[in-house]
């Protein structure tokens, strides 16, 4: 039963962490809409489909397609940076969270820059050298990694079932339930 947990645990946490990571990036393009007086008209988070921000006015889109990947990135960092040493569990899936936030606006934007999609064909159309988009991608994603490192060996976390409760199993499952619920009630049919 403590590899059910185990497992319960980490494929929640996954999930929950592609699902809070979209969310994080769109709050960003958001602030960055508010910041430059642009307009949000959707957001649209549905488990089912890649995240986007629809922003119209926009009078400022670099701004906006920028505010994404850097919110996306710095926010988590701050929030784990924020949870005191005594909350390990939390803190550790926190500082969990902030490195695949790192990873994965780090690679969208990265490996984006070559064929020039979503975020990445915005920030090319508004003036964004590729070398810039490579230099975020160079930075976010070794700090991504590094992060993970400080975390500990994976192998030795799934080697020992017992370094996951039943409660922190039913806690991560019921968080990814939640987001999956919240972003297909508050994303447009």
């Amino acid at each position: 039963m403590r590899r059910y947990h185990q497992i319960l645990f980490v494929v929640s946490l996954i999930a929950f962490c592609w699902l809070a990571m979209m969310a994080v990036h769109e709050l960003g393009h958001v602030m960055g809409a508010w910041v430059t007086g642009g307009t949000v008209t959707r957001v649209v988070l549905h488990p089912l489909t890649i995240s986007r921000t629809d922003v119209m006015p926009n009078p400022q889109p670099g701004v906006v397609v920028w505010m994404g990947p850097i919110v996306g990135c710095l926010l988590p960092l701050a929030i784990a940076l924020c949870i005191p040493r005594r909350h390990a569990v939390l803190r550790s899936t926190a500082w969990f969270f902030a490195g695949f936030c790192l990873l994965a606006n780090g690679t969208y934007i990265a490996f984006g820059s070559f064929d020039r999609v979503g975020d990445c064909g915005e920030m090319w159309r508004t003036g964004t050298p590729t070398w810039v988009m490579l230099t975020f991608g160079a930075i976010t994603i070794p700090t991504g990694l590094l992060v993970w490192h400080w975390l500990g060996s994976p192998r030795e976390f799934l080697a020992d079932p017992h370094l996951v409760t039943p409660r922190m199993a039913y806690v991560m499952f019921g968080l990814l339930v939640t987001a999956i619920t919240l972003g297909a009630l508050i994303s447009p049919r």
